[in-house]
């Protein structure tokens, strides 16, 4: 906060710089932007920093989202009930912990976002804390939805993605941003003055996009419609027509994303706080204090953000941002809970009834959101709301290896396997996801208090991580059918015991390899390998 003396400064300059404001333009972002596109301080990035960041992400979500749908639509299953036959006991119960993480992370988000919105929409009337109670009510309120039909909910859904899109259209047309600088930052991968902050940011993107918990979603989604799977015409239409919906969906989120991130770019990129928080005492804004002043560099998150607009463009700017969060919050609700059921009666074979997995998910994501809310404030539910973003990338290998095992497979997808090229990609780009994770953590590392409890906590968490990640990858070789892993001497000494614990392998895994475990059976094996793996 200022002091006084400060207020009385600031008041007199405005003053002054009222009458010089009168002979300008009004719209003062481009050329301000243009003059600072080159002070490499900033954090928050030019437009054509991190836009080809959300455009990789959104082609690896569709590529994955695709494996994921042929996966149901071949096999029958989702991913977490092919997950349970496949993984042991001990890695598929680890397995379900990092779903549900990620899952319950998606959860902590709507509530963070939907708070939020009620407290811009209230203008401060509508404490955070009442925000995240009020979540638990709108949950609820789905699955009353969810009575009338799951068509009915579809269209709800659609008419949240269409307030959306407008919404933050609208924030976009506004801004107008350069166009050029748009396509440039899309398709040229380049991000100057670069340092933490922005690896952060990148990372939470990939995240975002993705979202690991939506492949076990979409590989299940599929199977509410009835397809022949005796006929390979019949998979091939539907996998076709899925991979059309999934391109559609992808396309219309990646709009609204670059809408978001390209009104921040335009107007934010080179501003210092000083300069925001001006230009909202000069509208009057009610939530100007929120800009640190004494600050050289503006740092905006989705609170703030909402305010800059609204000191930008009018009170009605700031009010159209937060109906788009409040809908961007409940679009997720839903998807979160049918993701939930899914994982827990596809891993744990435990079915509940969909308000007590509500209950359960909510719960957990309430309370440690609240606990922040009324101790601390909307900085630090903020700052959560992007760790978490970065939390969902870390949980990413946990759903990328399993469908790229599952879908590679040839006793798995049959003819539909993938074929060299789509495995060649989809390994690349799960090691380039897998290595920005662990670079981003050595980053992040560096910026944390120099203390040793700290560090062995994190190294602890990073070996048992890499540890998982790496089990499921050699599991993912071995399943791709690089069957010379399992010939090498410690691999049977020390993997074999871990590995194959399946009651299938405990029976004819010591004398085969895992290739003819996992795609050529011997015909003496064959009865009992079906009736392991495809038994309802």
């Amino acid at each position: 906060m200022m002091l006084g003396n400060d207020m009385e400064v600031i008041k007199s300059e405005l003053e002054e710089e009222d009458e010089d404001e009168k002979k300008r333009s009004s719209d003062t972002s481009n050329s301000t932007v243009a003059s600072t596109y080159f002070d490499q301080q900033i954090l928050i990035p030019r437009i054509d920093d991190l836009l080809w960041v959300l455009m990789s992400a959104t082609f690896l979500g569709l590529l994955m989202q695709r494996l994921s749908a042929r996966l149901g639509v071949v096999t029958g299953m989702h991913l977490a009930e092919i997950s349970a036959k496949f993984y042991p006991k001990v890695p598929r119960f680890i397995l379900w912990i990092m779903v549900e993480i990620a899952v319950i992370g998606s959860d902590m988000q709507e509530v963070i976002g939907t708070a939020i919105a009620f407290f811009i929409l209230s203008d401060g009337k509508i404490p955070l804390y009442g925000g995240v109670l009020i979540t638990i009510a709108d949950t609820f309120t789905f699955l009353l939805l969810d009575k009338f039909g799951l068509r009915k909910l579809e269209a709800f859904f659609g008419f949240l993605i269409i307030v959306m899109s407008v919404t933050f259209g609208y924030e976009y047309v506004m801004v107008a941003p350069n166009q050029g600088q748009v396509l440039k930052g899309l398709f040229v991968p380049y991000c100057d003055g670069c340092g933490p902050k922005q690896l952060m940011q990148a990372v939470g993107i990939i995240g975002a996009i993705i979202m690991p918990h939506n492949m076990y979603l979409h590989s299940a989604l599929v199977k509410s419609r009835e397809i022949d799977r005796s006929n390979k015409k019949a998979i091939q239409e539907a996998n076709t027509y899925y991979f059309i919906e999934a391109s559609i969906a992808l396309f219309v989120s990646f709009l609204i994303n670059v809408f978001v991130v390209s009104v921040f770019a335009e107007g934010l990129y080179g501003k210092s706080s000083q300069e925001v928080y001006k230009n909202c005492l000069r509208h009057n804004n009610s939530h100007a204090e929120v800009f640190n002043t004494t600050s050289t560099q503006v740092d905006v998150d989705i609170f703030r953000g909402g305010v800059f607009l609204g000191c930008q463009f009018g009170v009605a700017a700031m009010y159209i941002w937060a109906v788009g969060i409040l809908a961007a919050g409940q679009s997720s609700t839903m998807t979160g809970t049918y993701t939930g059921q899914f994982v827990m009666e596809g891993f744990l074979q435990l079915k509940w009834k969909r308000w007590q997995r509500v209950l359960l998910t909510r719960t957990v994501a309430i309370l440690p959101t609240i606990l922040i809310s009324v101790f601390s404030g909307i900085d630090d539910m903020t700052y959560m709301n992007d760790l978490l973003n970065v939390l969902m990338s870390l949980q990413l290998p946990f759903a990328l290896l399993p469908v790229l095992s599952f879908t590679s497979n040839k006793c798995v997808m049959g003819d539909f396997v993938n074929g060299r090229v789509m495995k060649t990609i989809a390994g690349v780009l799960t090691v380039v996801v897998i290595g920005i994770n662990l670079f981003f953590v050595v980053v992040y590392v560096k910026e944390l208090p120099n203390h040793w409890a700290i560090y062995l906590v994190i190294a602890i968490l990073v070996v048992l991580y890499i540890t998982f990640v790496t089990y499921l990858a050699w599991y993912c070789l071995i399943m791709v059918g690089l069957d010379a892993l399992a010939r090498i001497p410690v691999t049977n000494a020390m993997v074999c015991p871990l590995l194959f614990i399946h009651p299938l392998a405990q029976v004819c895994y010591c004398y085969l390899t895992p290739s003819k475990l996992f795609g050529w059976l011997p015909r003496k094996f064959k009865h009992i390998y079906d009736k392991v793996l495809f038994s309802k």
